[in-house]
């Protein structure tokens, strides 16, 4: 009886993604986030299932076509809502994707980690084809990141610690809200934990954006943030300072 093959859910595809790791990218946003993070710009990505089914092979053939635009340093990037979800479908979509050579790069918030099995295994064996972790942390704080996401950042920050013992190469992105995670002391405590991390290779601040409310609207779903505008370049340029390690504000 032939294996029932593994189906991974897509929300949508990007075929000259350019922000997502190095060189040109294929991006490919899996569906399904159990996170609910107020500043949003995809709540339409948080149902896995709404998302269109492809095989693992399907998926990569469709990817293939675009390798000549990669160059060297160009390949694939898996991102969301929020990929971990989908581990299996990962798994054997990172693993084809090695077998032909192609630079892996998943962009995560790391919120399904977990050390528990069967869940760990399948991420220890995931973390052998994926080349690059693109990690969004939202808040250092606990109490804070339960507001603003809905969700607890342990272990997201376990994950963090885990990957810097693998040495797997990680950049840090983080979302910049105003009113929720830009105070100075946030940003220095995040910084901290980032000076433990071995294995950091670039730290991304996000400006918040507003793009997304219509999607919001259109869901029927009210928006968090309202009237909250996005971060102006001095506050920008002040975490990126921090983060970066170039100021230390105490």
């Amino acid at each position: 009886m032939e294996k029932e093959k593994t189906v991974g859910y897509v929300h949508s595809l990007e075929s000259f993604g350019s922000v997502d790791g190095p060189g040109v990218r294929y991006v490919i946003f899996l569906s399904g986030c159990a996170m609910r993070c107020q500043f949003c710009h995809n709540p339409d990505t948080w149902g896995i299932k709404s998302g269109t089914p492809y095989t693992a092979g399907e998926l990569l053939e469709k990817a293939w076509r675009y390798r000549s635009y990669w160059g060297e340093k160009g390949g694939i990037t898996v991102s969301g809502g929020e990929p971990l979800l989908q581990i299996d479908f990962l798994l054997e979509f990172f693993r084809l994707a090695k077998e032909k050579g192609i630079h892996t790069t998943l962009d995560t918030s790391g919120n399904p980690f977990t050390k528990e099995e069967p869940f760990y295994s399948k991420w220890k064996e995931l973390m052998q084809y994926t080349d690059l972790v693109l990690l969004d942390i939202k808040h250092i704080d606990e109490e804070q990141h339960q507001i603003l996401t809905g969700q607890t950042n342990r272990n997201i920050l376990a994950m963090a610690k885990e990957l810097s013992e693998l040495g797997k190469p990680v950049w840090i992105r983080h979302v910049l809200v105003p009113e929720r995670n830009d105070k100075d002391e946030y940003l220095q405590r995040l910084a901290d934990f980032i000076k433990t991390l071995k294995n950091v290779e670039r730290v991304e601040v996000l400006p918040y954006h507003t793009l997304g409310i219509f999607k919001w609207e259109n869901l029927g779903l009210e928006y968090p943030l309202e009237g909250i505008e996005p971060p102006t370049k001095e506050r920008v340029e002040n975490a990126e300072r921090i983060l970066r390690g170039e100021t230390d504000i105490r």
